[in-house]
């Protein structure tokens, strides 16, 4: 994610002014009118902000840190720039409200709020002392969604669940996305992209009881990462198995299949690595060097200690047992694993 504004880089005489500017500058997306609340930090009454952003082509994933602020859109600064986008707001700490379309919602931690570019809000983020508020905003054009704009103007500052669901499918895809974008590569954006719009037009959907008219291939895509999100889950589970994963989401095993298949992987070897990656973790991990390995399989799942280090050698070449003695003695490289 690229640095937009940092208020440390600023005397605290220049930062309001600076960050009032920027919020009003045209190269901004959607421009605000902004004002700060001093008086909330109590530590000494300074103004601080970290805006960064990442462009995803016609969408974008920001991350803002701050003191107590207020941020207002008027009918002006829309007519002066509007990329009709809704903007689908995270909050990872404090509060947020949002006035919009007759509506208001206070949005607390791990919650999600959606409002529109195209429509007067006011916004306000309230911090926890003496932590700032964080929060992760993403704008997708309208024009990607599809929905009718008429029905997703009622969910317009309403609070949204990011702790389950769909809801914590997107809240957790933000809080990754953010939080390890300095390994994506500038290829990647249109993929992400593509992502952020499945998930957040998943969410709108599943709260308009609208899923039919999303189109197949958005739906697929929601659908294959809710599944993977219930494996994650799951994993310590023995009876974690295709038809368990299938019934789970009201598909059948075929479907089931067949939908992985279209991401170039079978249902039972992805689970099966998925448990393989965690038990390898925990190997690795000193705290749990006294740990018996067939207890550290068991708790992903695998019930049979032979089996697990068949397989465990099969996939890393060498036994778990033995592995974790290097990994532990600073011995083992990468390019011991085939």
């Amino acid at each position: 994610m690229r640095e937009v504004f940092d208020s440390t880089q600023l005397p605290p005489s220049d930062r309001l002014d600076a960050y009032h500017a920027l919020m009003l500058a045209s190269r901004m997306r959607a421009p605000t009118m902004f004002a700060a609340d001093q008086a909330a930090d109590a530590r000494d009454g300074e103004f601080r902000a970290v805006l960064r952003a990442m462009e995803l082509g016609a969408q974008q994933i920001s991350t803002m840190t701050c003191t107590p602020m207020r941020a207002r859109r008027t009918p002006r600064l829309i007519r002066q720039s509007d990329p009709e986008s809704y903007a689908v707001t995270l909050v990872q700490r404090g509060h947020q409200g949002v006035e919009q379309a007759g509506r208001q919602a206070l949005v607390g931690e791990r919650d999600l709020v959606v409002y529109s570019t195209s429509l007067p809000f006011d916004a306000q983020a309230f911090a926890d002392a003496p932590e700032p508020a964080r929060s992760v905003l993403a704008l997708v054009p309208q024009a990607l969604v599809p929905l009718p704009p008429e029905r997703v103007e009622g969910l317009l500052a309403v609070p949204l669940s990011g702790r389950e669901g769909v809801g914590a499918l997107l809240a957790g895809f933000l809080a990754q996305v953010t939080a390890s974008s300095a390994g994506h590569l500038p290829g990647d954006g249109p993929r992400v992209g593509t992502v952020l719009v499945d998930l957040v037009t998943a969410l709108l959907a599943h709260h308009l009881e609208a899923e039919k008219s999303v189109p197949a291939p958005s739906q697929q895509n929601a659908l294959f990462l809710e599944i993977q999100a219930f494996v994650q889950e799951h994993l310590g589970d023995p009876g974690l198995s295709p038809g368990m994963v299938a019934a789970a989401h009201h598909i059948s095993v075929r479907g089931l299949h067949r939908l992985f298949r279209r991401h170039g992987r079978t249902v039972s070897a992805w689970i099966r690595q998925q448990r393989l990656d965690r038990c390898r973790g925990d190997l690795a991990e000193p705290t749990l060097h006294l740990t018996p390995v067939h207890e550290l399989a068991a708790r992903w799942g695998f019930t049979d200690p032979a089996s697990f280090s068949r397989t465990f050698r099969a996939t890393y070449g060498v036994p778990p047992g033995e592995y974790r003695q290097q990994v532990l003695q600073g011995s083992w490289h990468p390019t011991s694993t085939r």
